[in-house]
């Protein structure tokens, strides 16, 4: 699968995460961060929540429960979730999105 980010953001450091087959790229600031992700298998993320949550997808689809409400998004289209809130995804291989998070350290950094 061809990557969709452009080579300066892949030049940034990788979220030191074990989600097998995603690649998150983060844009680190004092007070929150802005994380490129590009998925290369189908992944299923667990219901959690942390500070709020901007994100847009720049390819593919994603299955998103917000407080138990389900949401597709498709490319082009932008969600935001609240701090505190419940949510959980069904992320498909080739999807890729830009998200803000309202806090400083919502990955390390490898």
């Amino acid at each position: 699968m061809k990557s969709k980010l452009p080579e300066i953001i892949k030049k940034l450091p990788k979220a030191d995460i074990s989600i097998d087959g995603a690649d998150i790229y983060v844009s680190q600031s004092k007070d929150h961060q802005i994380v490129f992700m590009e998925f290369k298998k189908d992944i299923v993320i667990p219901e959690h929540s942390h500070d709020n949550q901007w994100e847009i997808v720049l390819q593919g689809t994603v299955d998103v429960w917000i407080d138990g409400l389900k949401h597709t998004y498709n490319k082009g289209d932008q969600f935001f979730i609240p701090k505190d809130i419940k949510h959980h995804a069904k992320i498909p291989k080739g999807y890729a999105s830009i998200a803000f998070f309202d806090e400083e350290n919502r990955y390390k950094m490898k």
